[in-house]
């Protein structure tokens, strides 16, 4: 049936996960002072205003919320005005289908080099905030109310 289809999609939420990139400290200067991820510091949620990533306020705030829910390290990464950045899928799924997303990553250096470097313990406690996102992404949901 059409409408519980979109009653589901109006429901759901995606996790658009791959990498972030961590403070090169030779390049330092690439990053905003408070939004410069480091590796063993947690997942990183993306934001960017020229829409290359689809975290916006409301699914920023679910992940940040399971995140303190389960005591999980979570980190900030906006992309400098001035610099350009790549982009994920999440905006393009999110824009085809109409469901909330939010894009994380775990912080890297050197991404998309034969020498890419991320932290074990990021790699955990990503999979932490996934399996929290499984368990209790409803409940943290129908708490949001949106005006």
């Amino acid at each position: 049936d059409d409408e519980l289809f979109k009653i589901g999609l109006s429901k759901s939420l995606l996790f658009s996960a791959d990498g972030a990139h961590a403070i090169h400290p030779n390049y330092a200067s690439k990053h905003e002072k408070n939004h410069a991820p480091k590796m063993g510091a947690g997942t990183v949620i993306k934001t960017n205003d020229n829409q290359r990533y689809a975290t916006n306020a409301v699914t920023g705030f679910l992940v940040r919320e399971l995140a303190r829910r389960n005591d999980l390290p979570i980190q900030e990464f906006v992309v400098r005005n001035d610099c350009p950045c790549g982009t994920t899928i999440g905006p393009i799924i999110a824009a085809n289908t109409g469901i909330r997303t939010v894009d994380i990553g775990v912080p890297q250096l050197s991404m998309h080099s034969i020498r890419e470097t991320c932290a074990v313990a990021d790699m955990h406690t990503n999979y932490l905030l996934l399996n929290a996102f499984f368990q209790e992404a409803t409940v943290v949901d129908k708490t949001l109310e949106v005006l």
